[in-house]
């Protein structure tokens, strides 16, 4: 059975930091690409970082650079998302993803709340 289970969501004041985990099962995991995404109310998901099937490569949205870093232990079979100087405008549901050419999967997601 596959599963994304994420974690360590929350409430933050701004400028605070969090460090979003997925774990994963039931699936190969070293062979996907892992992402993260967002969604705030009324708002579409959004692809926040991505990080290649070794982690040798990744990728964020400009609203997150220089601020967020994905990185991933292919050996624990974890992506992990570090939220740094977090804005008001972060507060959202994040979404773990996993991800190859035919098969895609979800986390339930978890809520980020930036707020003073």
């Amino acid at each position: 059975q596959v599963q994304l289970v994420e974690s360590g969501g929350g409430l933050v004041q701004p400028g605070g930091s969090l460090r979003l985990s997925c774990a994963a099962s039931g699936f190969r995991f070293s062979n996907y690409a892992m992402n993260w995404y967002r969604q705030a109310p009324g708002k579409e998901r959004e692809l926040v970082a991505a990080t290649t099937s070794a982690g040798g490569s990744t990728n964020y949205a400009d609203s997150v650079k220089g601020r967020f870093t994905i990185s991933r232990d292919n050996a624990k079979n974890t992506v992990y998302l570090q939220m740094n100087s977090l804005k008001p405008e972060d507060t959202a549901v994040y979404y773990c993803n996993a991800k190859t050419l035919w098969y895609e999967y979800w986390g339930q997601g978890t809520q980020v709340t930036v707020s003073s």
